[in-house]
């Protein structure tokens, strides 16, 4: 897979030494489709070329997806509402397997067989496409390399699975959804994050530097391999472009095939076999030397963005003013005491603050609602609100201690004044009260193994 290595390019009277193979029809044919479909996959699906705009991602606009599927999306609502007779569009959740990505695939699948197939009746006398090629393995590479380093520092700077919340630690394991627990299990350990990230930044790295394109591709598909698994059965909606990834490599991999087979049956395995792009050591040198410019503006963008992301989630003004889960202790309504009964659906157990603008009341049952907070320091004064026009609460407060909060005020259009208790979160097992013990005399589950 040495696509830039002097040995693996051609002579330099610019002849490639392979051009005179012949490929078979089958292969033809293959190559043929496979061009049309990763090539108009890589083009038309947001996110594949957009990491190329390194550090300058910062500055696309929040709805640049939409904006880069404009001009395919005519075509793939129309072919979503002929063919599977549903009006597709692209809602801004973040998920990758919306409708009209589907769509998207579908469409391209039948505009690569269609193509394929003229291609082949209109260029059937042509026995072979080894410069095509080294071109068409080159654009994926880069775009498999931009997908690896864009996961990978999104791990090694953990900001893609963040350690569990405040709220998280109140709520039933049973309410979780498969992606949630994917998501906490990885978030409780950092340092296992990292090390997936840096994983997946190797990968992507190796794929860009001269001599070692191979270990690229083999680490890149171990890892898209294990994300496609995890997604499949976790349900993480990523997984069409994951399947994708995996599916490059796959692609980068299917030439040097035979020369892992003798290497795994103890013959010798000559130059690499993937078809070249460049004809002389210059070009070779130059595109070489490119591509490692290309690693350092995606490192840059990416580190960037993470460092940015990493500040937003962890600095100091990530952190509610009020920050803790605080347990009621006394609640007072009208001037009488209110029991802590499971059945009195007003009365609070707990109330969380964790990140600005926003606290969690945890009733009586359980039930965890979200709320906006609003949080004056300076009168201390608390506005609790269910929606942006509806305001639950317009609370007084006042800490006696550190570990002491004390509301006072109306709440719901009643007068109440609450005193809570803050937990010492540091002291549940999850977070970082346990810590990592190398001599252990018991298994240590928890309270309840499953």
């Amino acid at each position: 897979m040495s696509v830039l290595t002097a040995e693996s390019a051609t002579d330099l009277d610019g002849k490639a030494a392979d051009s005179t193979r012949r490929w078979n029809p089958a292969t033809r044919i293959l190559f043929r489709f496979s061009f049309l479909y990763f090539g108009l996959f890589c083009v038309f699906y947001p996110q594949m070329l957009i990491a190329f705009a390194g550090p300058l991602q910062q500055l696309l606009p929040d709805d640049w997806p939409r904006l880069w599927m404009n001009p395919s999306l005519p075509l793939v609502k129309w072919v979503g509402h002929t063919v599977f007779g549903t009006d597709v569009a692209l809602h801004e959740t973040g998920s990758g397997d919306q409708a009209v990505f589907w769509v998207l695939v579908f469409t391209t699948l039948v505009i690569a067989a269609t193509g394929a197939l003229l291609w082949t009746v209109l260029d059937r006398r042509r026995t072979e496409y080894h410069r095509l090629a080294g071109w068409f393995l080159l654009f994926i590479r880069l775009c498999l390399a931009g997908q690896m380093l864009g996961y990978g520092f999104a791990k090694a700077i953990p900001t893609q699975m963040i350690e569990p919340g405040l709220a998280t630690l109140l709520t039933p394991y049973g309410d979780f959804a498969p992606m949630s627990v994917l998501w906490n299990q990885v978030g409780v350990s950092p340092v296992y994050e990292i090390l997936l990230g840096i994983a997946e930044i190797l990968g992507g790295v190796l794929l860009l530097l001269p001599r070692t394109q191979l270990a690229g591709v083999l680490l890149s598909l171990v890892s898209m391999a294990q994300v496609w698994v995890l997604n499949m059965t976790y349900d993480v909606p990523v997984k069409l472009l994951s399947f994708h990834l995996l599916l490059l490599c796959l692609v980068l991999l299917a030439p040097e095939l035979p020369r892992l087979a003798a290497v795994l049956t103890g013959r010798a395995t000559g130059p690499a076999a993937t078809p070249q792009p460049f004809r002389t050591r210059r070009t070779v040198r130059w595109a070489a030397a490119a591509q490692v410019l290309l690693i350092a503006w995606l490192c840059a963008g990416y580190a960037w963005i993470g460092a940015s992301n990493w500040r937003e989630l962890n600095g100091d003004s990530s952190k509610s003013e009020l920050y803790g889960i605080w347990t009621v202790t006394d609640f007072t309504r009208d001037g009488q005491s209110v029991p802590p009964l499971l059945t009195d659906e007003s009365r609070w157990r707990r109330l969380v603050f964790d990140r600005p603008q926003m606290a969690v009341v945890q009733r009586m049952d359980d039930e965890l609602m979200p709320l906006g907070a609003q949080i004056d320091t300076g009168a201390h004064r608390l506005v609790l609100r269910t929606d942006p026009k509806t305001e639950l609460g317009d609370l007084g407060y006042t800490r006696p201690t550190p570990d002491r909060l004390v509301l006072d005020g109306r709440l719901d259009g009643q007068p109440v004044t609450i005193t809570l208790d803050r937990v010492d979160v540091d002291q549940l097992p999850l977070r970082h009260g346990r810590g990592l013990h190398l001599v252990q005399e018991d298994a240590n589950f928890g309270k309840v193994m499953g």
